[in-house]
């Protein structure tokens, strides 16, 4: 029996030793792949974007492959990156998970939804509440960001995109048909399109330029008004923005009726006349075949109810 003991040890300690990286290159790695940004990476493991960059280095030197391609202001992940960070994420988030149960303190799932810093502020954290009811076994975390998240490198389990065709790679369910028309506070007291000579205009930078975008200049020509000179103009940098602006009684914008939907609901706006042009379309869109399919249904179930509750009140089918 001495005998057996002591070959088994022997057998034990004589494994190779895993050849892995040091782990907290490991870290900084997944953490910016996770948020597609070294700054945010480094606030999250509380050290300096340099730092993360040094360990990312040394991560892709000693694997021979580049992990990340640099971009101005932004990074993306390389083919073999894409490859590395599910492992890793699912890694990280297993070690949590028991942790958690060790601690005495079982870690709920969480499915992570992206869409842009208008939508999530506008319309998806208003009910978040909605989705905690319906699904009280189940956290949800909203990652807001006006670049588009890379879905199928497993950066976030589904997005809300707005635009006219499902991304590739991708499948969607289409939850709202946009819609443009001027809105106001009702303290303007506006009655007719000739009116607006009289306030200032509020725009929004669009971040793609095309011709189909709905702006002042289109909507004055369809109105019949392409001369019209206003009192004074706004230029917002983002539609959020504007909502607020028009909130505080500033000036009339060309709004979408789906981020607008709540206020108008509340009386807070109003859209005091036509006409109204076609916008873009939001989807919720993700994988063909998730890791975590039944995530992905809670999804779907939360914002069809939500959606179609929004219908009404934004007038956009």
């Amino acid at each position: 029996m001495g005998s057996s003991i002591f070959s088994l040890v022997i057998m034990i300690d004589s494994r190779p030793g895993r050849r892995l990286p040091p782990l907290p290159a490991l870290r900084a790695f997944e953490a910016a792949a996770r948020h597609l940004s070294f700054k945010a990476a480094a606030e999250e493991l509380a050290v300096t974007p340099t730092a993360i960059s040094h360990q990312v280095r040394q991560l892709e030197d000693g694997l021979g492959v580049r992990l990340f391609l640099r971009r101005p202001r932004r990074v993306a992940l390389t083919p073999e990156g894409r490859m590395l960070y599910p492992v890793l994420r699912d890694g990280f988030d297993a070690f949590e998970e028991v942790i958690g149960r060790l601690r005495g303190q079982r870690l709920k799932p969480v499915v992570t939804l992206s869409a842009t810093v208008a939508f999530t502020a506008r319309w998806l954290v208003p009910r978040v509440a909605a989705f905690h009811a319906a699904n009280p076994g189940l956290d949800l975390k909203l990652h807001a960001s006006d670049d588009p998240v890379d879905l199928l490198a497993g950066t976030a389990d589904a997005a809300v995109r707005y635009g006219r065709a499902v991304p590739a790679g991708l499948v969607g369910d289409l939850l709202f048909e946009d819609a443009f028309a001027p809105v106001c506070s009702p303290a303007l007291g506006l009655r007719r399109p000739e009116d607006l000579a009289d306030h200032t205009l509020i725009h929004f930078e669009w971040r793609r330029p095309h011709r189909d975008n709905p702006v002042w200049e289109r909507w004055l020509a369809e109105a019949g008004l392409a001369g019209l000179v206003p009192r004074a103009e706004l230029t917002l940098s983002d539609e959020n923005q504007a909502v607020q602006a028009l909130v505080a009684g500033q000036g009339v914008a060309l709004a979408g009726l789906v981020l607008v939907a709540d206020e108008i609901a509340a009386g807070r706006l109003v859209v005091p006349f036509g006409p109204r042009l076609r916008g873009y379309d939001y989807r919720l869109v993700y994988p063909a075949d998730p890791p975590h399919p039944e995530r992905i249904a809670a999804l779907r179930r939360w914002i069809r109810i939500e959606a179609a509750r929004t219908l009404p009140l934004a007038g956009a089918a």
